[in-house]
């Protein structure tokens, strides 16, 4: 199927990876099964005025929203209490969203930097456990992340920042914005660690550009952030998509690689940064609950499954796991497993009904249950920061993944 032009104002979602048209809209499926494209020429985000008595208007008009919302379907997204504007938006006390504050005060505990790092061992590993597979797979993940990163905040900055009013989202915003840079530095500085030829570096850094699967999805996201047609729900689904499904696999690959015993400086900052991202997510789907109006059930699962279709060829064809030994059709259902939970969290019905084929993911829950190798446990926070052990005092005891928990 061709790409579509922004300007065109239906579009209907690919069959495949290669043909994806990038643009953030969906066709939907009603309960008969027939196929309904929804046309996105229309901007839903104000209502239209109804003059008259055209009553026949005013219930087209409402079909159209229902079609596309649920909730308060006719409520004008500015008048959204998230996103209303408020001369009480300068100030955070008295709390009006108690929530979301513990969110951030969550977030504010979990900080953490990248000089926490230590790569000593990684480079032992880089140099004489990992294969030339693994050393391609693994320095074109890294490209993934660092770029990525940089693109939720630009999200942050441009669109989330500016349109939600409460001052405690506004607070978490601002502490995500701070841990993504870091996030980003992270990966940064393992690319430099790991890649001595500077026009390889070049080459992962430019990744957006030069990688053509990494540009595909780096530009599905960032379509979303340009597109002034979609609302701040479907926004805020589709970034959900990104940090809890884009980064879901490589999350789980670079897991992998721990399981085997392998680069212990990347796999204790990817536990950190994942943790990170599952708090990104939840937060996400928290402002979602709070929201008066939202996309339609349909809307919503077009966009998940958009992201899962693309994460599933990423790691399966265009930088296929096979590379660093794990297998493919497991990797499907894990994403699978990962979006189903997402579409649960955000009211959603699951569609996939995959269960985790992976044992070892179960580390990455927030609450976590797992054990590290002389390292504190990531789920730290600096209340208790002072009362965990140091690389020095660390107990020599290899993570194992086969204790129960």
């Amino acid at each position: 199927m061709p790409a579509l032009s922004r300007e065109h104002s239906t579009v209907e979602v690919a069959d495949s990876f290669s043909s994806l048209t990038l643009t953030p809209l969906t066709k939907l499926k009603n309960a008969a099964g027939t196929v309904k494209v929804i046309d996105t020429a229309k901007n839903m985000n104000e209502p239209v005025k109804i003059t008259g008595d055209d009553k026949s208007g005013a219930d087209s008009y409402l079909d159209d929203l229902r079609q596309r919302y649920v909730g308060e379907v006719d409520l004008p997204e500015s008048e959204e209490p998230l996103l209303k504007e408020s001369k009480r938006r300068f100030v955070l006390f008295p709390i009006q969203y108690p929530e979301i504050w513990q969110m951030y005060k969550k977030a504010e505990a979990s900080f953490w930097t990248a000089e926490e790092m230590d790569l000593q061992m990684d480079l032992y590993d880089w140099n004489n456990k990992l294969n030339e597979n693994e050393h391609h797979f693994i320095s074109h993940v890294l490209a993934f992340f660092a770029a990525s990163d940089g693109i939720v905040n630009e999200n942050l900055v441009e669109r989330f920042s500016k349109e939600v009013q409460a001052a405690e989202a506004r607070c978490f915003y601002g502490f995500q914005i701070m841990m993504e840079n870091i996030h980003s530095e992270t990966y940064s500085l393992l690319i430099d660690t790991y890649i001595k030829d500077p026009a390889q570096r070049e080459y992962l850094f430019d990744a957006i550009e030069t990688i053509p699967c990494i540009k595909l999805k780096a530009d599905w996201a960032l379509r979303w952030i340009s597109d002034h047609r979609s609302t701040f729900a479907e926004r805020l689904v589709a970034f959900a998509a990104v940090e809890g499904i884009f980064f879901s696999g490589s999350f789980a690959s670079i897991f992998w690689l721990k399981k085997r015993g392998l680069m212990p400086g990347l796999t204790f900052s990817n536990e950190l940064i994942s943790r990170d991202e599952g708090m990104h997510t939840d937060f996400a789907c928290l402002l979602f609950s709070h929201l008066k109006r939202r996309p339609h059930p349909e809307v919503v699962e077009c966009i998940i499954v958009e992201a899962v279709n693309i994460e599933q060829e990423f790691l399966t064809d265009a930088l296929p796991v096979g590379l660093i030994g794990m297998n493919a059709k497991l990797m499907c259902q894990y994403i699978e497993f990962v979006a189903d939970r997402l579409l649960v969290a955000l009211g959603n019905k699951k569609v996939y009904n995959s269960t985790n084929p992976f044992d070892f993911m179960d580390m990455i829950s927030l609450q976590g249950k797992t054990n590290f190798f002389e390292k504190r446990v990531s789920d730290y926070s600096k209340a208790n920061i002072n009362m965990t052990g140091t690389a020095e005092n660390a107990p020599t005891k290899t993570f194992s993944t086969d204790e129960d928990f």
